[in-house]
C-alpha cells in the first residue's frame, strides 16, 4: 500500500474530500495517509475527521498526523500540496486591502494580478523547501500540487527541482458540469477537449453525440438566458468564439475590460463580486469553527439553525451552506468529489487508465505558447506515468490572450527564483488588470507597499 502525504492537511474540508476520494478505491483503502500541518489544532481536527470518515466507510487506512514535515514525507510515494502560506490573516487580507488604497479592486486575487503575484512570491520559497525535503527523503515521489497560483507555483517547482510534479485543479470538470446544467444535457454525455493554462483554458471541442454544443450556447445568449454569475464568460465566448473554463469572477481580473474604478456600471452589469475571496474565506472559517466544536463533543447534536445563521452572517451562499452541513453531518461520506487526485493515484498504482487535466511544462504540447511555460492539457495516466496530450496550435486569439497572462507568470517565477525585485515590478507592469487601472509610478509604489506590508512572509527582495 502506498504512503500518501497531505501537506497542509489543516485545510479540513478539502482534506476530508481527498481522503474520502482515496478511500473509496479498494486498492487504496489501507494506504498510509500522513497528515502534515504547522497548525496543531487544525491538524488534530483533520485527523479526527479522517478517522471518522474511514470508520463510516468501513475501511482501515493507517492515518498519521505530523507537525514534523520530514517525518510526514519520509518514504512517501505521493505528496499532495494543499496549503496556503500566510493564510487569511494576515496575507490574504493584505492582498486585498493594500491595493484598495491605490484604487485597485480584485475578486479572488489568487491566480494573477498583484494578489496572485504576491501569493506566488510567498508560496514558492516555502514549496521549494518542501521539495528539497522530498529530494532527500522520497526522491521518487509524485507531487500533486493544488496550491494557487497553480501555473506559477507548478512552473517554479518543475524548473527548480527534480520532483515529478503535476498541477491539479477542478475548473475543467466543474465548468463542464455547470454547462451541462445550463444546456440541460446530462454531463456524462458531454465530450470535450480543453487546453490553455490553468484558469485560462478553453473548450476547443464541446460536443454531445458528436455534435457541437456551441450553437446551443449561442442560443442561450440570443434568448437572454445567461446566468448572472456567468456574464463575463459568455461575453468572452461571444467575442472570442470559445468558452473558458474558469468562473466569471476569476476571469474578470485576468483581463483589462471588466473591473474599472470609474465604471461602476460594468461591475453592476456583469455582476462582478468584488472581494469575493475574502467572503469565501470568512465562510470557510465559520464552517471550520463549527466543525471543531462538534469534534470536541462527537455526541453533541448539530444545531442546524445556529449553523445556518452563522454561515449566513458570514455571507454564505446556499450551495456553501449545504456543503458545510453535509460535511458536518457526514452526508457526503463515501461520495467521491470531482477532484482528480485520487483518480490519478489509483491509475498510477493499478495501471487502470484515467484521463485527467494536468498542469505540466509545455514541452511540445501547445505550439503557439512558450515552450517553458506551464500549460493545462489532457493527460493519460496509467502504469507508464502521466502522459500529456499534444494539442498543436490554439486558435490565434486564444493564444494571444493567454500570452498576456504568461508574461506575468514568467516574470513572477523569475523574481521568486532569482530574488530580483525588479522582476516584481515588471510582472506588475505587465499585469492586464493592474496596468488598466494604475500608471507606472502607482504600480511601482503599489509593489513597494505590498512588499513592506508582507514583511517576513516574503524573502528578501531588498535588491533593486
Amino acid at each position: 500500500m502506498p504512503k500518501i502525504t497531505l501537506l497542509g492537511a489543516g485545510s479540513t474540508v478539502f482534506a476530508k474530500d481527498l481522503l474520502t476520494d482515496i478511500l473509496t478505491f479498494p486498492e487504496l483503502a489501507e494506504a498510509t495517509i500522513a497528515l502534515h500541518d504547522i497548525d496543531a489544532s487544525r491538524l488534530e481536527t483533520s485527523y479526527k475527521v479522517g478517522i471518522g470518515a474511514a470508520m463510516a466507510m468501513g475501511v482501515a487506512p493507517n492515518i498519521e498526523m505530523h507537525l514534523d514535515r520530514k517525518a510526514a514525507l519520509d518514504g512517501a510515494d505521493y505528496a499532495i500540496g494543499m496549503f496556503q502560506v500566510g493564510g487569511y490573516q494576515p496575507c490574504t487580507v493584505t492582498d486585498f486591502e493594500v491595493p484598495k488604497q491605490f484604487g485597485l479592486r480584485q475578486t479572488i486575487a489568487d491566480t494573477l494580478g498583484i494578489g496572485g503575484i504576491m501569493r506566488a512570491l510567498r508560496t514558492i520559497p516555502v514549496y521549494l523547501e518542501m521539495c528539497r525535503d522530498m529530494e532527500e527523503l522520497c526522491p521518487d515521489v509524485t507531487l500533486l500540487n493544488y496550491v494557487n497560483p497553480m501555473a506559477m507555483v507548478t512552473w517554479a517547482i518543475l524548473r527548480a527541482t527534480r520532483i515529478r510534479t503535476v498541477g491539479l485543479c477542478h475548473s475543467v470538470q466543474a465548468t463542464t458540469a455547470h454547462l451541462a446544467g445550463v444546456l440541460g444535457v446530462p454531463v456524462e454525455e458531454i465530450n470535450y477537449l480543453v487546453a490553455g493554462i490553468n484558469h485560462l483554458a478553453f473548450y476547443l471541442r464541446l460536443e454531445q453525440d458528436g455534435q457541437s454544443l456551441y450553437p446551443q450556447l449561442r442560443q442561450v445568449i440570443e434568448e437572454g438566458r445567461i446566468p448572472d454569475t456567468d456574464r463575463v464568460r459568455f461575453e468572452i465566448f461571444r467575442r472570442l468564439g470559445y468558452f473558458v473554463t474558469e468562473s466569471s469572477e476569476h476571469f474578470a481580473e485576468y483581463v483589462p475590460w471588466f473591473i474599472k474604478r470609474d465604471r461602476p456600471d460594468l461591475i453592476r452589469n456583469y455582476h462582478i463580486p468584488l472581494d469575493e475571496y475574502i467572503r469565501r474565506c470568512e465562510v470557510q472559517i465559520a464552517g471550520w469553527e463549527v466543525a471543531q466544536q462538534l469534534l470536541e463533543d462527537p455526541t453533541a447534536a448539530i444545531d442546524q439553525e445556529a449553523l445556518l445563521q452563522n454561515l449566513i452572517a458570514a455571507g454564505a451562499q446556499e450551495m456553501e451552506i449545504k456543503y458545510v452541513h453535509d460535511f458536518l453531518t457526514g452526508a457526503d461520506t463515501g461520495q467521491r468529489s470531482m477532484e482528480y487526485g485520487a483518480y490519478l493515484i489509483h491509475a498510477l498504482e493499478t495501471g487502470q487508465p484515467q484521463v485527467i487535466y494536468g498542469n505540466v511544462m509545455n514541452h511540445g504540447l501547445i505550439d503557439n505558447l512558450p515552450s517553458e511555460c506551464c500549460v493545462e492539457v489532457p493527460c493519460l495516466v496509467d502504469k507508464n506515468g502521466i502522459q500529456p496530450t499534444k494539442i498543436g496550435a490554439l486558435p490565434p486569439q486564444l493564444a494571444a490572450l493567454i500570452q498576456t497572462n504568461i508574461n506575468v507568470q514568467s516574470l513572477t517565477v523569475e523574481a521568486a527564483l532569482t530574488g530580483k525585485r525588479e522582476h516584481i515590478y515588471h510582472a506588475a507592469l505587465l499585469d492586464p488588470h493592474t496596468a488598466a487601472e494604475l500608471d507606472i509610478e502607482q504600480i511601482y509604489a503599489l509593489v513597494d507597499a505590498m512588499i513592506e506590508a508582507h514583511g517576513d512572509w516574503l524573502p528578501d527582495f531588498s535588491q533593486a
